[in-house]
């Protein structure tokens, strides 16, 4: 029997919100550092490309998959200079409001991928139980 590997998925994105989540907290805190520079993550996109996730094989006629790797690799990297705040006159580059909008972002991300794996294991439950 294959592994599941939604639960794989979603435990790698667990990961990436937990540390997107620590970057814009990051920024939050140093809003009024001078010459602060803000930062967040590669998009999950990226992540999960890199990382060789790929459909699972359960029939002989279906494309192979490859195994998955059991490491995340996120990078932290400056934020492109937003253009409705600019450099503010400290050096400091942190848009506060666009930081607390990615933090809603990360919290409906967050819901979602739960909500999802919540059915999906109901659903399992299900089929087991009969």
């Amino acid at each position: 029997m294959q592994p599941i590997q939604l639960f794989d998925l979603a435990s790698r994105q667990a990961e990436w919100l937990s540390v997107r989540q620590e970057v814009v907290a990051g920024n939050i805190a140093n809003a009024s550092t001078p010459h602060y520079k803000a930062k967040d993550v590669t998009p999950f996109a990226a992540v999960l490309n890199a990382s060789g996730l790929t459909m699972a094989r359960t029939q002989p006629g279906h494309l192979s998959g490859n195994t998955v790797s059991s490491r995340i690799d996120v990078n932290v990297e400056e934020e492109e200079l937003n253009n409705e705040i600019g450099v503010q006159e400290s050096g400091n580059t942190v848009s506060l409001s666009q930081e607390l909008s990615k933090t809603g972002e990360i919290k409906r991300q967050y819901e979602l991928s739960t909500n999802l794996v919540k059915s999906f294991h109901r659903m399992m439950l299900m089929t087991v139980k009969r």
